[in-house]
């Protein structure tokens, strides 16, 4: 793979940049700036080089057509003010525009392209469309991990008529999976958590020869309480997913690998609901499990204590109500104190841990940490990423 760092003649060249700023806007106002926040390296690397930029990006899930509530229009005015650096957003059909047209003034440095997705050739990776998107540059630098699990224009196709590169944040986000995948420094843990255990069991099953051990938490840990016999109330639960786990437990037998499950729970009767510790015996009919109690918070740091590499995905219970965020708290604050001793490394990803770090101001006091959902998740599954193959 070639790296956009590699490329010692940037200067004046024209650089078509795909990123994924599909960030959450809500009246008009962008409510969380993360995505935003981490692709200002490459801006400021390639302003540095005197490259022309032109970024390819999306909002949403405009199917094709053009929607002005998902126009990239905020994004800009937000990295205007960061950058300190005029932005120009270019709405003419892209198979009108020219690469002779699009830097006129000497100042301009940065030119946004419409929201991508407002052609259904992109989704569609189509073949012609691609060629055009590639005639308006030089190069062609893919920093959207996060938009790379999928085989759609701007990502795939376009590498076939144009050189191409990884960008700084890919390439950082790459290395740091390797080495949780392949690059292991054991012992090595991985703690995961969400609702529903059918979406990570690709993961999972992927990830037991190679961890010491899985923690499993959140909605997901009911159904493996469930199976073992235990009460689970009106928890939140999936059918038929027995030999899911059952598979789980033969394939970590197999591979000396430990599954660990909560061995105490925090329950209520709603989710706005006071929290009551209980162990596990002792849950009833019309309880809901909303996280981990103390004795599995106790295990769960002690497996953190030892550990030299970690991966976390997944909230331990229901944090959005603070009477069940301690498990996720006690968690994130554990492996960001022995991250800072430089004791572990650790990489953190999923929407919903992003948020949850956000919430408790440890971001930045971990290795890694992926706002890819998707990506993410098929990645450790040990799927070939559409985006990154096309760029080796």
């Amino acid at each position: 793979m070639n790296y956009i760092k590699d490329n010692k003649d940037l200067n004046g060249k024209i650089v078509l940049l795909r990123l994924d700023l599909n960030v959450p806007i809500n009246n008009g106002k962008i409510t969380d700036e993360t995505r935003i926040k981490k692709i200002l390296p490459i801006f400021k690397y390639l302003i540095e080089k005197k490259s022309k930029i032109i970024v390819i990006s999306h909002i949403g899930r405009p199917k094709g057509e053009i929607n002005k509530d998902l126009s990239l229009k905020k994004i800009c005015e937000n990295l205007e003010k960061k950058l300190s650096k005029k932005i120009k957003l270019v709405k003419e059909n892209i198979y009108e525009l020219k690469k002779s047209n699009l830097f006129i003034k000497s100042e301009d440095q940065i030119i946004f392209l419409e929201n991508i997705r407002f052609y259904k050739e992109e989704e569609d990776n189509d073949n012609n469309f691609s060629k055009q998107l590639a005639s308006l540059g030089d190069i062609f630098v893919n920093d959207a991990f996060s938009c790379s699990h999928r085989a759609h224009a701007s990502v795939c196709k376009i590498t076939k008529f144009i050189p191409s590169y990884a960008g700084l944040q890919l390439e950082t986000e790459i290395n740091a999976l390797k080495k949780v995948t392949t690059e292991i420094k054991k012992p090595i843990s991985c703690i995961v958590g969400g609702s529903k255990i059918s979406t990570k069991i690709s993961v999972i099953r992927n990830l037991i020869p190679k961890f010491d051990n899985i923690i499993i938490v959140g909605g997901m840990a009911n159904n493996i309480l469930k199976y073992k016999g235990h009460v689970i109330g009106k928890s939140i639960q999936e059918e038929n997913c027995e030999e899911i786990i059952n598979d789980i437990f033969k394939l970590s037998k197999n591979h000396s690998c430990s599954i660990i499950i909560p061995q105490d729970v925090v329950v209520g009767k709603t989710t706005k609901d006071d929290a009551k510790i209980k162990e596990l015996h002792q849950v009833s009919d019309d309880d809901l499990i909303l996280d981990i109690g103390p004795k599995t918070i106790k295990n769960i740091s002690n497996i953190i204590e030892v550990s030299k590499t970690i991966l976390w995905n997944g909230p331990a219970g229901y944090f959005e109500n603070s009477n069940f965020a301690k498990g996720s708290f006690e968690i994130g604050k554990k492996i960001a104190e022995r991250n800072r001793l430089d004791e572990i490394f650790s990489v953190v990803g999923g929407g919903d841990t992003v948020a949850l770090i956000n919430n408790i101001g440890i971001f930045n006091s971990f290795n890694f940490v992926s706002t890819a959902g998707g990506a993410f998740l098929e990645y450790l599954e040990g799927k070939q990423l559409p985006g990154i193959k096309a760029l080796n």
